[in-house]
């Protein structure tokens, strides 16, 4: 529920904590060794923890694998999978990070607009898959966020 403040919701499931169904949540998620199994969606971050496994959808803005995933992951921002992580799903994503030792088994689908992070510029897309060549050349300008 909404305060009318700007605190930052903040919700961490501790290993004696299982969560099953869906969740829609305004802030930061943090599974830290508990049992997840359903729809996580987040408009914060998502971070699996090492030792926690996820059987989910999961839909965050960055989003931490250390622990397992079996499920598809949209990451806005960043998905970073650690050497310690596991991860089994198709992913769409804005950016991208796989240390030494992961695992990515699962299609990948990356970009600005994949993610549906900032920088996607539909306008420009329409231009170059309609054949105007003219728009092509000149470089649309893309938000920093």
């Amino acid at each position: 529920m909404a305060r009318g403040d700007n605190n930052h919701n903040s919700i961490t499931l501790g290993p004696r904590d299982k969560l099953i169904g869906s969740l829609t949540f305004d802030g930061d998620l943090t599974v830290a060794g508990s049992k997840v199994e359903g729809e996580v969606h987040a408009t914060g971050d998502v971070s699996v923890e090492s030792g926690s496994t996820v059987k989910a959808v999961i839909d965050g803005n960055n989003v931490t694998v250390q622990g397992t995933v079996h499920g598809n992951v949209n990451a806005r921002g960043r998905l970073s999978l650690s050497g310690s992580g596991s991860l089994h799903g198709d992913v769409r994503v804005a950016k991208l990070t796989v240390e030494d030792g992961a695992t990515l088994n699962g299609n990948v689908s990356m970009g600005p607009s994949v993610g549906g992070g900032k920088g996607a510029n539909p306008e420009a897309e329409n231009h170059a898959e309609n054949g105007h060549e003219e728009h092509q050349e000149q470089p649309q300008p893309e938000a920093v966020g």
